[in-house]
């Protein structure tokens, strides 16, 4: 029995976070689905530079990646922005970078 109630919870906290990653999503000033390119071969980072200059303060901008981006963590940081991470799927790590200053 235990182990039923564990499924359930982490099926419920695996929604709550597609949820939470959706409400970035719909709110988001700028989303960047950067999958596609990185499964072509490309690298987004000039990209994500470009979209994250653009980004005011109190405003967010959400990148969708294949993996966590661990690297754009401290870019950002010392730009202004805070982040929130979610992994939705084993290919969809969803992260929300809010700018403070």
């Amino acid at each position: 029995m235990r182990e039923q109630a564990g499924n359930t919870r982490s099926r419920e906290g695996e929604k709550t976070m597609a949820e939470r990653a959706t409400s970035w999503k719909s709110q988001a000033h700028t989303v960047l689905d950067v999958r596609p390119e990185l499964e072509q071969g490309g690298e987004p980072f000039v990209r994500i530079m470009e979209a994250a200059s653009a980004i005011k303060p109190g405003e967010t901008l959400v990148i969708v990646a294949p993996f966590e981006p661990v690297p754009l963590y401290a870019v950002l940081e010392a730009q202004g922005f805070a982040h929130e991470t979610e992994k939705v799927a084993a290919d969809e790590w969803v992260v929300c970078f809010s700018r403070s200053v």
